[in-house]
């Protein structure tokens, strides 16, 4: 069996350190064109919806105009009737809720809903906290009004982004979280649920959505 203190004594020898450090050691400087990737707020939409098309999102910019529309066909197109929402300022302002329900969808809002019951839903409809234009990523702040489940266990799931939404980079969206703080959990979503654990064969929709769709207001 392996002594684990042989082994860090060793590593402590090799790098040549003969006592205890006394303080962390200072972490080198990295040049900001190697750490950061994005280095301007301008093109952040179009840079997100590159990237998360990549990673197999489906993402479609929209007026505020066409949404209801837009979104009630989607949903009936992949067969969803019963929606879930969070409760949000955004979706209620954009008249979303009411709007699925007169076109004869069974929507409700996340107060409305059990952990129980959202494995009975098709789709989620929620907004997002951040959105990251280098990774193309969605995140989403939990909390009394967001559980988590609600974009983890129907098979679509379709957020609704504003502009204010884009950050450039994982940097910045860790700035932001500190800042404005991480609720109860933080989710980041990066696609469709996927996996490659058996034989490197990429499987989509096996521990969340099968779907996911960004719609991006202008």
């Amino acid at each position: 069996m392996i002594d684990p203190s042989n082994v860090l004594d060793k590593v402590a020898r090799s790098l040549g350190r003969t006592s205890v450090l006394t303080a962390p050691p200072t972490p080198p400087e990295l040049p900001e064109p190697l750490v950061r990737l994005v280095h301007t707020d301008f093109g952040l939409r179009e840079l997100f919806a590159k990237r998360a098309t990549e990673l197999k999102m489906l993402v479609e910019p929209c007026y505020t105009e066409e949404l209801p529309d837009k979104l009630a066909g989607f949903l009936k197109a992949n067969n969803c009737r019963a929606i879930g929402m969070n409760v949000s300022k955004l979706l209620n302002g954009l008249g979303l809720p009411q709007s699925l329900r007169d076109a004869g969808l069974d929507v409700k809002t996340w107060d409305d809903l059990t952990l129980d019951s959202a494995y009975d839903l098709d789709a989620a409809v929620t907004d997002v906290t951040y959105a990251v234009a280098e990774t193309g990523t969605l995140v989403i702040r939990t909390d009394a009004n967001h559980g988590r489940s609600l974009t983890l266990v129907p098979k679509v799931h379709v957020a609704i982004l504003q502009p204010k939404n884009f950050v450039p980079d994982l940097l910045d969206l860790m700035e932001r979280l500190v800042k404005d703080g991480v609720g109860s959990h933080v989710t980041l979503i990066s696609g469709p649920s996927k996996t490659a654990d058996i034989e490197m064969n990429v499987v989509i929709g096996v521990h969340g959505p099968l779907i996911v769709k960004a719609y991006i207001l202008s």
